[in-house]
């Protein structure tokens, strides 16, 4: 918390009390008042200053326990008590993954998310890659190569790769957003892989369009890499049967 800078716990007019505990604890988060590891208020205090029962201020620090955005210490002493909690990133992508797939979203929307994302991770993987990130993309591809990889194990390896790039990118917010979209339509795409009729030269093609990109990632050519990227983000869209939920190709 800012040394000179405390919450200021007003009541807010909701229907629920629950509602309004977390939306006062939603605003001391964003006016920094309130930073990791800081402790909030007992909860008889925080009841009392927002005028609501201690059940729902309970209530509302289960929902945001479970949302990884605080976390609760039972016992006595300095350690003990509820405090603000730096979400996991694999607590974002949960929560990204959820409200992706709930959404429905329109299939060119997903197609225009993931070009700008993906665009832009490998164009910074092309500076950035480590040696071992460009393993994990060597090896995403050689699960792709498999005899008899099955379709369901051949789209897992894609997302892999296409992840793998986003990590490589350097940018964390990106590759969370990257693997949520990727997680939110994992269903849904296997369900369109399985109806293509031309399996075999679908995924020869995706294979080659994903050595191509590797190729200019390692040569250190972004924006090969990036332009490589959108063309076969776009074409694969073209690929699968239209209309599966409103969702994208499996590349």
């Amino acid at each position: 918390m800012s040394s000179n800078q405390t919450p200021d716990w007003q009541p807010l007019k909701r229907s629920r009390a629950h509602e309004m505990v977390i939306d006062a604890i939603e605003e001391q988060i964003m006016a920094g008042l309130l930073r990791v590891g800081d402790p909030l208020p007992p909860e008889r205090e925080l009841a009392a200053r927002l005028q609501v029962s201690r059940a729902g201020v309970r209530e509302a620090v289960r929902v945001l326990e479970s949302d990884g955005i605080l976390r609760s210490q039972r016992g006595a002493g300095p350690e003990a008590g509820t405090f603000v909690s730096a979400l996991p990133r694999q607590g974002l992508t949960r929560l990204l993954r959820l409200h992706v797939a709930l959404a429905n979203f329109p299939m060119t929307d997903v197609v225009d998310a993931r070009v700008v994302l993906e665009r832009s991770s490998a164009e910074r993987a092309a500076s950035n890659a480590s040696t071992a990130a460009r393993a994990e993309m060597r090896a995403a591809l050689a699960r792709m190569d498999a005899p008899e990889v099955s379709r369901e194990a051949f789209n897992d390896a894609d997302t892999d790769f296409h992840i793998a790039i986003a990590e490589a990118g350097g940018n964390e917010l990106v590759a969370s957003l990257t693997a949520a979209i990727r997680g939110a339509l994992r269903i849904p795409i296997q369900q369109a892989v399985r109806a293509v009729e031309h399996w075999d030269s679908l995924a020869d093609r995706l294979r080659q369009d994903h050595r191509g990109i590797l190729d200019a990632i390692e040569a250190g050519d972004g924006p090969t890499a990036a332009r490589l990227t959108e063309e076969h983000i776009r074409r694969s869209a073209t690929d699968l049967p239209a209309g599966f939920g409103g969702v994208t190709e499996p590349t």
